[in-house]
């Protein structure tokens, strides 16, 4: 499995498989993504709720490659009735897909879409392939039942947000990774906009001494997992 990180909370994930799932893919109004909804092609998009930023290029992006979005149910209708393929989920509920398992976990935040409409709860979610296990976080503030999806899933990486204001600064990230347990810890959701300006070497550094591993990708850059 191959992770890319476009910046925001924009990323793509690539099984063994070949199977192409883009999450969050907020590309074109993205002041630092070197990648634009052009240059991408998905078999499957993950929406962590419906805010602009994250809903992104979802539309465009699902209609030219025939994606299918996996979102939780209130998100979900609404892109398929944009005239997209969705499969319905909600917080708390996994399902098995080709690629491998997803499960949407609960986050503290909102989700209504450009024009309005009521996304639903917003989500993190797990995605398990290839052996491997994938936290995205999504938009959230800290909560302490990251703890307990550390205790009942072992993630080998923890997407986290660190840009404060919206979501997580980067004291409350280390915590974060605290409560998940999380083998490596990638920061996100930071210097998109002066907002949401922080330090990834700072959250690195601190995560460092508790012991643990983080790793900060370059915006473009895939690694594998």
């Amino acid at each position: 499995m191959r992770l890319r990180y476009f910046s925001h909370s924009a990323f793509q994930v690539t099984t063994d498989s070949g199977t192409v799932i883009l999450i969050d893919p907020f590309l074109d109004g993205n002041p630092t993504s070197p990648v634009k909804s052009d240059d991408v092609k998905a078999d499957y998009i993950i929406l962590t709720h419906a805010h602009g930023d994250h809903l992104g290029d979802t539309f465009k992006i699902a209609k030219e490659s025939n994606a299918t979005i996996i979102a939780v149910n209130e998100l979900a209708d609404y892109t398929a009735a944009n005239g997209l393929n969705a499969h319905n989920m909600h917080i708390g509920g996994g399902y098995n897909f080709d690629f491998g398992r997803v499960k949407f976990t609960i986050a503290h935040h909102g989700s209504l879409s450009p024009d309005n409409h009521y996304g639903g709860e917003p989500a993190g979610v797990l995605i398990t392939a290839d052996d491997k296990t994938l936290y995205h976080a999504g938009d959230t503030g800290l909560f302490i039942d990251m703890k307990l999806i550390g205790e009942m899933n072992k993630i080998d990486y923890a997407l986290l947000p660190i840009g404060d204001n919206f979501t997580m600064g980067v004291d409350d990230a280390v915590k974060a990774v605290e409560f998940l347990n999380a083998d490596i810890s990638i920061p996100m959701h930071y210097n998109t906009f002066p907002v949401i300006e922080a330090s990834p070497n700072e959250f690195k550094a601190k995560v460092e001494a508790l012991g643990k591993k983080s790793i900060i990708l370059e915006y473009g850059q895939e690694i594998n997992l």
